[in-house]
């Protein structure tokens, strides 16, 4: 089995406009010249704009499973008739809860992030909610749980 090797920055093709025409290649140099110290060869604008949508793109995984979380203790506290035939409700939360609990681990920075989108979040957790159960009941038009219950492993509603 042949092992692959990190590509070096002279293995890679040189292209003023590689960003669009192969953004994967791109990646490959960008990380080899950053390695290699060549920061003089580096597409900056492109490198800068590339790390600010990481940040982006973990605070959208944050308030995306918060929406999932949510909708799901919604489901838990207003079915409880539901509870026995929808074990995966508990094992949806859980996976929601570890997942979140693994990223703000890795990057406490991004706590704060979920108390500022639980809104939002929560928002699009009733849409959620009533699509999926097709209930158009009355529901509060603010979180019903805190952020502290949320992400609270043994905390379940009603």
């Amino acid at each position: 089995m042949q092992q692959s090797r990190r590509p070096v920055a002279h293995d890679l093709p040189v292209a003023d406009d590689l960003y669009d025409q192969d953004f994967f290649a791109w990646t490959q140099k960008t990380a080899a010249l950053v390695r290699a110290r060549r920061f003089d060869q580096l597409d900056v604008n492109y490198l800068a704009e590339e790390i600010e949508d990481l940040g982006r793109r973990d605070r959208r995984e944050v308030s995306s499973r918060l929406t999932v979380l949510m909708t799901h203790l919604l489901k838990w506290q207003l079915q409880p008739e539901q509870r026995q035939r929808s074990k995966s409700w508990i094992a949806t939360i859980d996976t929601q809860r570890r997942e979140l609990e693994g990223i703000f681990e890795q990057s406490p920075s991004l706590k704060p992030y979920a108390a500022e989108y639980m809104e939002k979040a929560y928002l699009r957790a009733v849409k959620s909610f009533r699509l999926e159960t097709g209930l158009d009941r009355p529901l509060p038009a603010t979180p019903p749980f805190t952020l502290e219950q949320i992400l609270d492993n043994d905390f379940l509603p009603g």
